[in-house]
């Protein structure tokens, strides 16, 4: 794949689409790029939802990459920032269900496991 280019400014729902396209054909690291630009650009009651998105991300990079110290600290970082967004339901997500898949991954990090569901951004998506 070419390198994903960077700073590049999309609408949340654009946003959301390519990190999923980008999760589901297990360019993880590219994801978070993609979220991390959300990140960003965003205004300050924005920042932490895409920010805990991105942090979602890495810690499947590091997963990915053989740290599992790594990814239990960025997906529980990325979850508790999530956890703290006044609207669970922003732009189509389900905060509460991304915190418990990142429970769940959390747990197969740490008994030696593979991650055993995917990353769902946004649910029937």
């Amino acid at each position: 794949m070419p390198p994903l280019v960077t700073g590049v400014r999309r609408t949340p729902d654009q946003t959301l689409t390519e990190a999923q396209r980008l999760l589901d054909a297990g360019l993880v690291f590219q994801a978070h790029e993609v979220l991390e630009d959300a990140w960003k650009a965003a205004g300050s009651g924005e920042r932490d939802l895409w920010r805990g998105l991105a942090q979602l991300a890495v810690g499947l990079t590091h997963a990915a990459r053989g740290n599992p110290r790594g990814a239990i600290t960025v997906l529980s970082r990325g979850a508790a920032v999530l956890g703290e967004h006044p609207d669970p339901g922003a732009y189509g997500l389900d905060v509460p269900a991304l915190v418990a898949w990142t429970d769940r991954a959390v747990a197969d990090v740490r008994s030696g496991r593979a991650i055993g569901a995917p990353l769902r951004l946004r649910p029937g998506r």
